[in-house]
């Protein structure tokens, strides 16, 4: 009789990871890849020179790694939901009356 050996999953709960990028931001970044693929293609259908079209493109692609980069290393997995809920949060609730707090036993 063969005996089938199973292996652990040790990374349940991390998060997934791609060459030091996590969560969000790989999507982040291959949504950017698609968007500057788009804009490459319009630039070459609209008969700018191929040229012009490969160095725009790839300064805009660095640019698009170093910020996701950037902004990944910064906040890490949750750091970016964390800092727009904050920015959500009102930095001061002003009461003109204590009405509000009387009625309370």
């Amino acid at each position: 009789m063969s005996q089938t050996v199973y292996s652990i999953n040790k990374g349940v709960n991390r998060p997934v990871e791609f060459r030091g990028l996590k969560a969000q931001y790989i999507g982040w970044l291959a949504g950017g890849l698609v968007g500057l693929l788009g804009l490459f293609a319009g630039l070459y259908i609209a008969g700018v020179n191929p040229f012009v079209c490969i160095g725009l493109i790839g300064v805009a692609g660095a640019v698009l790694f170093t910020q996701v980069y950037r902004v990944n290393k910064k906040y890490g997995q949750y750091g970016l939901m964390k800092r727009s809920a904050a920015r959500a949060m009102p930095g001061l609730i002003r009461s003109e009356t204590r009405k509000v707090f009387m009625g309370k036993k």
